[in-house]
C-alpha cells in the first residue's frame, strides 16, 4: 500500500468534504433536515470510496460531490421564497400536544411514543404533563414545548412602549385569545404573512381577512404586505412584525 499516497489523498478529500459542508450551510447536525441529512451521508460515503479506492481518480469522488453541494444549494436559494416547496422537501411539524392534550393520532401517525415523548419533556425541562400547553415536534425529530402560564404571567404583559419598539402587538383588546377554539395549529406562532406573501389558508382559519390584516399593519405605518418579511400572530392574539419600515413608537 501506498502509504503516502493514502495520506495524501486522505488530507485532500478532508479538506474538500470539509469545504462543502461549510458551503451547505451552518444548520447543526441534529438539526438537518431529511434532505439535508440525505445529502451529507451521500458525500460521506462517496469520500469514503475515493478514499479506500486508491485506484480510483480523486476527480470521480469531488465531482459527485460538488453535484450534490449544487443540488442542495439550489434547492435551499428556491426554498427560500416557496414555501410551498419547503413543505414539500422538509414537511410540516406535528401537533403532539394541543391545549394540554395528546393527540394520539398524530403520534400513531409519526410513529412516536409516549417513552419518546417523556424523554423529550425531560430534555426541555417539563417534568409534568399537566404544564404543557403545547408540544410540537419539528421537521428535524425534536420536540418543541409551549408551557403554560401562571397566573403571574397572565397577570404581567409588556408595556406598550415596549411593544411598539420590537414590532409586537397586543390585538387581544378584551384579554380573551382571538384564536378560534377549533383552530389546529400547524406552527406557533401562526404565520400571516412570510417573504411579503398573505398566508390566505392561515387566515380563513383564523376567521380573519386581509382587510383586517391590512389595518393592523397600518397601525404600524406599514401600508403594503410586500413590505412584511414575517408576521406571524400567536395563541393570545398578539401580533409581530418584522418589515422594512420601523413601527411607529
Amino acid at each position: 500500500m501506498d502509504f503516502w499516497g493514502l495520506l495524501v489523498r486522505t488530507v485532500i478529500i478532508y479538506f474538500i468534504v470539509f469545504l462543502i459542508m461549510r458551503a451547505m450551510g451552518k444548520r447543526e447536525i441534529g438539526k438537518l433536515s431529511v434532505f439535508d441529512l440525505v445529502i451529507s451521508v451521500m458525500i460521506a460515503e462517496i469520500a469514503v470510496i475515493v478514499i479506500e479506492d486508491m485506484s480510483r481518480p480523486m476527480m470521480e469522488g469531488i465531482m459527485p460531490m460538488v453535484v450534490l453541494l449544487a443540488i442542495q444549494v439550489g434547492m435551499a436559494i428556491i426554498g427560500l421564497k416557496n414555501r410551498k416547496f419547503r413543505q414539500l422537501i422538509d414537511g410540516k411539524p406535528s401537533i403532539i400536544m394541543a391545549k394540554g392534550k395528546l393527540n394520539r393520532d398524530v403520534m400513531r401517525k409519526q410513529r412516536y411514543n409516549l417513552d419518546d415523548l417523556m424523554l423529550q419533556l425531560r430534555e426541555n425541562g417539563m417534568s409534568r404533563l399537566a404544564d404543557v400547553e403545547f408540544a410540537i415536534l419539528e421537521t428535524t425529530g425534536k420536540l418543541s414545548v409551549i408551557p403554560k402560564e401562571s397566573k403571574d404571567d397572565q397577570d404581567h404583559d409588556m408595556s406598550h412602549a415596549h411593544q411598539s419598539e420590537l414590532g409586537v402587538i397586543d390585538d387581544n383588546k378584551n384579554g380573551s385569545s382571538n384564536i378560534p377554539p377549533k383552530y389546529r395549529f400547524e406552527t406557533l406562532p401562526v404565520p400571516l404573512i412570510m417573504d411579503g406573501k398573505v398566508q390566505d389558508n392561515n387566515l380563513t382559519q383564523l376567521e380573519k381577512t386581509r382587510f383586517w390584516l391590512k389595518n393592523v399593519l397600518q397601525e404600524q405605518g406599514v401600508n403594503d404586505f410586500k413590505e412584511v418579511f414575517l408576521c406571524t400572530i400567536d395563541h393570545k392574539g398578539r401580533v409581530f412584525i418584522d418589515s422594512d419600515r420601523k413601527p411607529r413608537p
